[in-house]
């Protein structure tokens, strides 16, 4: 890529408050890095009471094998394939419920090994995963018919089929493995495309759709605090890109390294106020999503106003729209006080 690559490691609290963070080099595969990140973070900042929490691109076996050493603890999401080993506690309705439209169950190892996996099942991502598999299917069905009618009326190479089925099938991966085809040359040289769907493949992913699977050696936390220890880091890339969300700010590809590095500390202190805020709002039994509580609270402006002296002397003075009466509950509710002075209403 034209642009700089970088990886960040982030320090938090348990309750997902950022203390620090390390910027390292990102131009090597994320499972390459594990070992050279976690040994300067522990160097930094300790290694007393740590848990790593990784993504699946991390969780190599050779990076869980480091983890293990010296009893490092780690809570890491594993590849979508793994999940085929927890079928039937997928089949099982001895589901958690830790908030709407969210399950979870612990699992013991498959393997025997002194490791939990954490079953997770989100109703928001199945039905997002449901739609991809339902227009990817379509896709690919409308295309093979089409293709199927053209070899019955004409001619064709049955090699230049078989390609143009292997590139239809990889544009549309997603639904792929559902389509059994098979390409057949003809007695005159045409060629014969047959195909069906697989109700097998169709079955699982009915089954696990929205489902992912984490794994971790934590053996002394519930089921929730290790859900909410993992989402973090979902929390976490959602603040690097607050530029293009909430501040509204086109995104800037930066090609020097300060610049890069100056990003990163404005997006770490943009999710440390933004924690602080769901802090807050948790405190004041408001939930924990502060995104609600900040939609309700930007309509509240500081204006300066320029007001210019025949001396050539400009007078400035600052104002603070006045909140509403639902503001003001919300404010009071936050305990947040507005300065009286020089307020108006806009």
């Amino acid at each position: 890529p034209d642009c700089l690559q970088v990886c960040i490691g982030l320090v938090v609290t348990t309750d997902g408050m950022p203390l620090g963070y390390e910027v390292f080099d990102g131009n090597e595969h994320d499972s390459k890095t594990v070992q050279s990140m976690v040994d300067q973070m522990e160097a930094k900042y300790g290694r007393a009471n740590r848990i790593g929490v990784m993504d699946r691109g991390m969780a190599s076996e050779e990076n869980i094998d480091f983890l293990k050493q010296e009893n490092r603890r780690y809570i890491v999401g594993t590849p979508k394939g793994m999940l085929k080993k927890f079928e039937q506690q997928l089949l099982d309705e001895d589901w958690h419920a830790i908030r709407e439209g969210l399950e979870v169950k612990l699992c013991p190892s498959p393997d025997g090994e002194a490791e939990t996996f954490i079953l997770c099942r989100s109703r928001d991502r199945g039905e997002k995963e449901k739609a991809m598999h339902e227009r990817f299917e379509k896709r690919i069905e409308e295309r093979l018919t089409s293709m199927a009618q053209r070899c019955r009326k004409q001619k064709r190479n049955p090699l230049k089929v078989a390609r143009e089925v292997g590139r239809l099938l990889g544009q549309n991966s997603r639904a792929a493995g559902l389509f059994d085809v098979d390409v057949r040359e003809r007695k005159d040289g045409g060629t014969e495309l047959v195909w069906k769907k697989v109700k097998a493949w169709q079955d699982w992913s009915e089954l696990s759709e929205g489902c992912y699977l984490l794994r971790t050696n934590v053996a002394d936390w519930s089921d929730e605090e290790l859900w909410k220890a993992y989402i973090q880091l979902t929390e976490a890339e959602a603040a690097f890109r607050i530029h293009k969300s909430d501040l509204s700010i086109r995104p800037v590809w930066h090609q020097k390294e300060d610049r890069v590095l100056a990003h990163i500390l404005v997006c770490f202190l943009a999710y440390v106020l933004w924690k602080t805020l769901a802090g807050l709002c948790q405190r004041a039994g408001l939930g924990d999503e502060p995104r609600r509580v900040f939609k309700e609270l930007q309509d509240i402006r500081v204006v300066d106003v320029v007001l210019p002296t025949r001396q050539g002397v400009e007078i400035r003075k600052r104002c603070v729209t006045k909140p509403s009466e639902h503001q003001q509950i919300l404010l009071d509710h936050l305990g947040l006080r507005l300065s009286k002075i020089n307020q108006t209403q806009m």
